[in-house]
Parts: structure tokens; C-alpha cells; sequence
């Protein structure tokens, strides 16, 4: 075959691969565009694609490489970059205190408005993390997640007095998202700058563990996204079904992140197994996580009938978002049962023409009786 035929079927094979390929990828959620474009450019290096990291102070501060917001992205859906950091080269004990993000103009540096975070979760290693407390009948048992800031909850700090321990050594995975909800033509690149608060050597503080809770709403799996629901039935629209998607085996699928419809709406889900009480935990502080539109979210004691906390959350009046979320924090606590039966309730508005997407979830920080009687002991 001649080369000038080679390079016309060559030239043809890759004019019909770039005609596929775009047409594949003009065709995929938001969500999926997103991690496509980030990946491109971050591996390209047409953008800032590296972590800077500054560890002084007592915390632990890194600013995250660029992401381009070149359009709306709602939650869930815009560049995310990810990243495993160590408090410390030595296996010292810090007690994690606090957590912060707030966005950054990718040039100057200089923090421009929360409504480009979306979420930024601080993961650990639980194999790691309980074996090193000799916990390791915990292992696999929670969600190793430590907690999740988020818009309208971009700083959290613990009550004086409690923190989290681990060792400085240990690996946490940090994933932080960013969101834009209100610029149809936006083209330009931020950074979000995530700082973790620790002390050393404090042997007055307190250990707490953290259990995440969050709605699960069953849907109809032969036929998800089907509108409008059956009524009488007590199915959600899933935004997806490959993420966020729990089957219990029952023969029921359920969704943690779900359409709601124009208007006000409430939602529960009961949440006793992801709390795992096996005797009474006392609870000193909540992280909140919901997406624009919700009003409130309540953890609800079924047994007593009465609420152990209603977080309030205030919208954005001219605009999409949320302009701040109640966190809990008590130094003194608050009792919860095993005996007793717990529901998160969730209050809703879509003041918009549109469904919109949604999430309930809290981080619950309980005092860990066990660890601290380990520390304690100085066993470690």
C-alpha cells in the first residue's frame, strides 16, 4: 500500500476516533465531563497542578492545584483533586482540633466567595488508624471518614477540651470539590486552600470518634428515574444510580443523594444502623452536609419524640447556595441510647421552577470511653 493511502486511512481513523470521541463525550453528565477535563488538564500541566503544602503553626496547611470553572457546575458535579498528606514524619500524638477551606483566586491567592466549594471530605486509614490504638475489632465496621466541610460549612471546629488523636504519621486522604451554581459563562481557574488544626502532647484533651449518618430514600430500580412517582409509594428519583446507591440485599436499593421537586418537602431516614450503639455514646459535636434549598436538618429521637438538634441553614435570597449551616458543638453533651430509636429529618424548599439535588447527612463526634482509657494507660 502506498504512504499516501496510509496517511489518508489514518488521517480519516482519527478524523472518525475525534468525531466518536467528542460525540461520546458531549453525551456524559456533568459529573463525568468534569473528571475528564480536570484529569487533561492537571496531567497536562496547562494548569497549576501541584499541592503546596505549609505545616507550621499547629496546622497543617496546603493549597490545592487549579480548577477551571468554565460553566455551572452543581453539587457533586465540578473539578475535584485529591491528595494523601501526614501530619508529621514521626509517630508522635496529635489531636486534630479543627478543619477549614475556603477558595482562592488561582493568581493572586486572595479568597473570593465560598460559592465555589462544594465539599471537602478528610478520609483515614481505619486498618491503620485502629491498629495502632489496638481497636482493630473496629476495623472495617465504620465509615472511615472523618468528617466533610462543605458550602455554608466551611470551618468546624471541636468543643474546647476534645479532639481527635492519631498518630502524626498516619495518612489521612483529602478530597476537595469545587462548585459553581450561578455563572453560566464562567471561565477561569480558583484553588481551595484546606488548613487541619492540631495540637501535640495535650493530655487534658479528650478522644472523640466520629460515625457518619445520612437519608437513605429507597427508589424503584427497574425503572428509577421515572416521573412523576407512583403516589402512595414511598420512592425518591435517584440523581444516579452508580454512586451514592446502597442494596441491603432485601431486594430494596435506596439512594443518599436524590431529585427533590418544586416546593417544600420533608424527608426522614432512619439511621440507627450507621450509628451502631452498643451501649450510650455521648455526642459533643455534628458536622452538617446538605446542598442548597434545604432549610433544616434534625437528628430526631424516635423513642422520646423530641429533637436532639435541629441544625438551620440560611440560603442565598438572590442567588443559588448557602450562606451559613448551624453546626452542634457542646462540651457538656448530649446522651443517645442504644435502647432508643434515631431518624434524621430533613426540611426542604425549591424556591426554583426546577428539580434540584439533594443530601442529609451530619458527622457525629461522640467521647471514645475506650480509647481514652487506652491513652491513658500509656500503651501506645
Amino acid at each position: 500500500m502506498k504512504k499516501s493511502k496510509i496517511y489518508k486511512f489514518s488521517g480519516v481513523f482519527i478524523l472518525i476516533s475525534i468525531i466518536g470521541g467528542g460525540i461520546w463525550y458531549w453525551q456524559l453528565p456533568n459529573r463525568h465531563k468534569a473528571i475528564i477535563k480536570t484529569t487533561f488538564l492537571l496531567e497536562t500541566g496547562l494548569v497549576d497542578n501541584q499541592w503546596v503544602i505549609d505545616n507550621s503553626h499547629h496546622e497543617y496547611k496546603m493549597i490545592s492545584p487549579a480548577f477551571y470553572i468554565d460553566g455551572i457546575y452543581k453539587s457533586m458535579e465540578g473539578p475535584k483533586s485529591a491528595n494523601f498528606i501526614q501530619l508529621s514524619q514521626d509517630p508522635s500524638l496529635l489531636w486534630l482540633t479543627g478543619f477549614h477551606v475556603k477558595a482562592l483566586d488561582s493568581k493572586t491567592k486572595k479568597q473570593i466567595s465560598n460559592d465555589f466549594i462544594c465539599h471537602t471530605n478528610i478520609d483515614f486509614n481505619d486498618v491503620k488508624y485502629f491498629s495502632n490504638f489496638h481497636l482493630e475489632k473496629r476495623i472495617g465496621i465504620y465509615y472511615p471518614r472523618l468528617t466533610s466541610l462543605s458550602h455554608g460549612l466551611e470551618n468546624f471546629t471541636f468543643p474546647k477540651g476534645y479532639g481527635i488523636p492519631m498518630k502524626g504519621n498516619d495518612f489521612l486522604y483529602i478530597i476537595t470539590e469545587s462548585l459553581n451554581h450561578n455563572i453560566p459563562d464562567a471561565n477561569f481557574l480558583i484553588k481551595h486552600e484546606v488548613t487541619i488544626d492540631y495540637s501535640k502532647n495535650n493530655t487534658a484533651t479528650k478522644p472523640l470518634l466520629s460515625r457518619t449518618v445520612f437519608i437513605m430514600l429507597p427508589y424503584n430500580k427497574s425503572d428509577p428515574y421515572k416521573s412523576p412517582l407512583d403516589p402512595g409509594k414511598d420512592y425518591c428519583i435517584p440523581v444516579e444510580t452508580k454512586n451514592h446507591s446502597y442494596d441491603y440485599g432485601n431486594g430494596n436499593v435506596l439512594s443518599g443523594h436524590w431529585v427533590i421537586p418544586v416546593g417544600k418537602n420533608t424527608y426522614r431516614g432512619g439511621i440507627d444502623g450507621e450509628l451502631q450503639i452498643k451501649d450510650s455514646l455521648r455526642l459533643h459535636a455534628a458536622a452538617i452536609h446538605v446542598h442548597p434549598f434545604a432549610t433544616s436538618l434534625t437528628l430526631w429521637d424516635k423513642t422520646t419524640k423530641t429533637p436532639i438538634f435541629i441544625s438551620k441553614m440560611t440560603n442565598h435570597t438572590n442567588k443559588i447556595g448557602l450562606s451559613n449551616i448551624n453546626q452542634f458543638s457542646s462540651e457538656a453533651g448530649v446522651w443517645m441510647y442504644k435502647s432508643h430509636e434515631y431518624e434524621l429529618v430533613l426540611e426542604v424548599n425549591n424556591t426554583t421552577q426546577v428539580t434540584q439535588d439533594m443530601m442529609g447527612s451530619m458527622f457525629l463526634f461522640f467521647y471514645d470511653k475506650e480509647l481514652d482509657g487506652i491513652l491513658n494507660k500509656k500503651s501506645l
